[in-house]
């Protein structure tokens, strides 16, 4: 690309275009040395002299600090509007190649402000399209340039992001690094007491969560939970509820968390979290919510399996119209097959378990290992034992390779005891027992 014009030297060509001196283009506001030096870029205008000196000019602001047409601005803008349309709408395929158009066009360097909004974008829509590898490496970029000082709610929501995206690869020792170091910058630099440190407390608990360390999972749940009801936002009280739910759950302590998400989905119900822009910074998160409270009901209230049911396919059909991806789709269609299984319908479960491998595919994910639980425990009820013991091994293997500590324990264990139940020799039964053991840290 050839070196773009100045400011300085859009304002001079311009002005001598149209005929207008520097005394005749700075009268009555602004002198005539003052425009000699903004011509030769040795000052930097103001924004309102910008405006000012653009209105003169017959000109956009935006062309004097781009020398990108208003034509292209909006051309640039319709195509991120339409882009950001596709991805709440679930397009996600739709939205990268978008944003991607934004991304390849050479003006658009120009336009920093626009330029960011493109790779934000860009970057949900691969994690949307399960291209999580290229998303990291997106998000990765823009954790480098943000700043908490210029945007804490946004440098917070990319951060969340990443961690988010490194966790689902199973790679959960960076997830959690991510989360630890901006939560940690955030307490020095005071800012432990707002919205961003609540999200990221969030995204750290669900890390400890997941990989098994269950004993600081805990102790940041309460101090989440205090420090959102004490900062008093809706989205963040929302978002302390939903994980403390989850280590309710996983803790076993079932009752507890269907309470604590039956606060966090009050507050989605009633406007409030919407309102101060706590579900629309990312329209997943009802229907994630939704997923997390009908799993705690499946485990808390064995009785409720036909109203978590009917949850999951409300919530199957309203990420249809969403910016859900397939990670989500998956994760929703495997926790609705978990309840047909608790209904007895174990066929119709390892139908749903089967739809949701089929949209994750190969690459190695946590969602994958849970969906191969199910489907293990469906084959188990089905009477399909040899199926059930390959299934539940290449879940237990998952697990294990993405450190999920806790859940590749139980998947050993419960292989353990589906091979002693099926009479198999001693010698796989004893190494799923010791690599349960070994998960557990025993």
């Amino acid at each position: 690309m050839m070196d773009r014009e100045t400011l300085g030297q859009r304002i001079r060509a311009l002005r001598i275009r149209q005929g207008v001196s520097q005394a005749q283009l700075a009268f009555p506001e602004l002198s005539d040395s003052y425009i000699s030096l903004i011509e030769s870029d040795k000052r930097v205008p103001a924004p309102s002299v910008i405006e000012l000196l653009a209105q003169k000019l017959s000109c956009s602001a935006t062309y004097l600090v781009s020398g990108v047409s208003e034509d292209v601005v909006d051309e640039l803008r319709v195509t991120l509007d339409y882009a950001e349309i596709a991805l709440r709408n679930g397009a996600a395929e739709e939205a990268r190649a978008r944003f991607a158009e934004v991304l390849a066009n050479p003006d658009a360097v120009a336009l920093p402000s626009m330029l960011h909004q493109a790779r934000w974008g860009h970057a949900l829509a691969l994690e949307a399209a399960g291209e999580l590898q290229e998303a990291i490496a997106g998000l990765r970029a823009l954790t480098a340039e943000a700043s908490a000082e210029a945007d804490l709610d946004h440098w917070a929501k990319v951060h969340v992001a990443l961690s988010r995206c490194l966790r689902e690869r199973g790679d959960i020792s960076a997830g959690v690094e991510v989360a630890e170091e901006a939560l940690r910058h955030l307490i020095a630099t005071g800012a432990d007491s707002t919205d961003a440190a609540v999200h990221l407390g969030a995204a750290l608990l669900a890390a400890f969560i997941e990989r098994g360390d269950l004993v600081r999972a805990r102790q940041l749940a309460s101090q989440l939970v205090e420090r959102a009801e004490r900062i008093g936002s809706a989205r963040a009280r929302m978002a302390a509820y939903w994980e403390a739910a989850y280590v309710a759950e996983i803790r076993g302590e079932y009752e507890d968390g269907v309470a604590l998400a039956e606060r966090a989905l009050l507050l989605a119900d009633d406007g409030a979290a919407l309102a101060d822009g706590g579900l629309n910074q990312d329209p997943r998160n009802l229907a994630r919510l939704r997923i997390v409270y009908a799993g705690l009901l499946l485990r808390a209230r064995p009785a409720d399996a036909g109203r978590a049911r009917d949850l999951l396919t409300r919530v199957r059909g309203e990420i249809n119209a969403s910016s859900a991806g397939e990670i989500d789709v998956a994760w929703c269609l495997t926790e609705l097959a978990r309840a047909e299984t608790a209904l007895g319908r174990p066929a119709e479960a390892l139908a749903l378990a089967e739809q949701a491998l089929d949209l994750l595919g190969d690459e190695p994910r946590r969602t994958t290992a849970w969906a191969l639980t199910v489907l293990g425990e469906a084959c188990v009820r089905l009477g399909h034992r040899d199926r059930a013991i390959e299934v539940l091994t290449r879940a237990a293997t998952h697990l294990e390779d993405m450190e999920s500590c806790r859940e590749a324990a139980q998947a050993w264990f419960d292989l353990a005891e589906l091979l002693a139940e099926t009479g198999a020799p001693e010698r796989p039964k004893l190494d799923a027992y010791r690599r349960a053991l070994t998960c557990a840290g025993v």
